[in-house]
């Protein structure tokens, strides 16, 4: 069942109280990807993450909100805002929330982004662009953490190339705080990667557990890509060799190599360090 209740400036919601509402069940459902690309729909759970999402540009269809568990002093501003840009705000209780956001994703807001559809041709890069290629990454998470590392470091673009996971799988989106909407992140095949790199003249840095090279050994500050591949094979044999030059973190201890996001994390802000440095002298 549903009701009608007036916020702020008298704008009146619908409100959603039973958890078998169709609209609930259409939400859920997006959990599933093969809805998400169907509909071309993203979920977005967040306050935070759903203002960075309108931020990066990205169109809302709806928000569904609940007052009584907002955990942020924004949380209405950014309901308003979702409103203002074109979302349909739909209140609902706390129990059909709790069924929309499940687990610990709590903070009264969920909204419904569509999906933007970006290619390698809709990139403009600046001279000596420093690119991320991120290859076959399986997990959400650590999919999303290496976009949050490339926007915080200053990357100019990311490439993910052949995804195992869509790239806007709610996990993903979450782990990146909706950088995954930013318009300098694109999906490509391998091939049309390598195409795009050689036409540009980019350097390529292949991170690898094998690699003579130490990361701190490279010159970043040259236009090229830091290339990383999936959690349990690493980068495939197409990126080894030719004119990449791999490199490797050493490692002190009994592990072989670190999470590919905290690599990632470690290459960006080696780019970009070597990149201020450069810009002072």
């Amino acid at each position: 069942m549903g009701s009608l209740r007036e916020q702020g400036d008298g704008v009146s919601f619908p409100v959603i109280t039973s958890r078998q509402n169709p609209r609930v069940k259409a939400v859920c459902a997006l959990r599933s990807r093969g809805q998400r690309d169907a509909l071309d729909r993203a979920l977005v759970y967040g306050v935070r993450e759903s203002r960075r999402a309108l931020e990066a540009g990205a169109h809302p269809i709806e928000c569904y909100w609940c007052g009584e568990l907002y955990r942020h002093a924004d949380a209405s501003d950014v309901v308003e805002l979702l409103a203002t840009s074109g979302a349909e705000c739909i209140e609902v209780s706390d129990e059909v929330f709790n069924k929309i956001a499940y687990g610990d994703r709590l903070d009264g807001v969920v909204s419904v982004f569509a999906t933007p559809r970006r290619g390698l041709t809709d990139l403009a890069l600046p001279e000596s662009p420093l690119v991320a290629v991120l290859v076959g990454i399986e997990k959400p998470g650590n999919l999303g953490a290496m976009l949050r590392s490339a926007d915080g470091a200053g990357v100019d673009a990311v490439v993910v190339v052949d995804p195992v996971i869509d790239l806007f799988n709610p996990n993903a989106v979450r782990a990146s705080v909706a950088a995954v909407f930013q318009s300098n992140v694109v999906v490509a095949t391998t091939d049309a990667t390598f195409k795009w790199l050689d036409d540009r003249e980019l350097a390529v840095w292949a991170a690898r557990p094998d690699a003579s090279q130490p990361y701190y050994n490279v010159d970043y500050t040259v236009g090229g890509a830091i290339v990383l591949g999936n959690e349990a094979e690493g980068l495939p044999d197409d990126w080894h060799g030719g004119e990449s030059v791999g490199v490797t973190l050493p490692m002190s201890g009994v592990a072989d190599s670190l999470n590919v996001a905290a690599t990632a994390a470690v290459l960006f802000y080696e780019a970009r360090r070597q990149r201020l440095v450069a810009a002072r002298n």
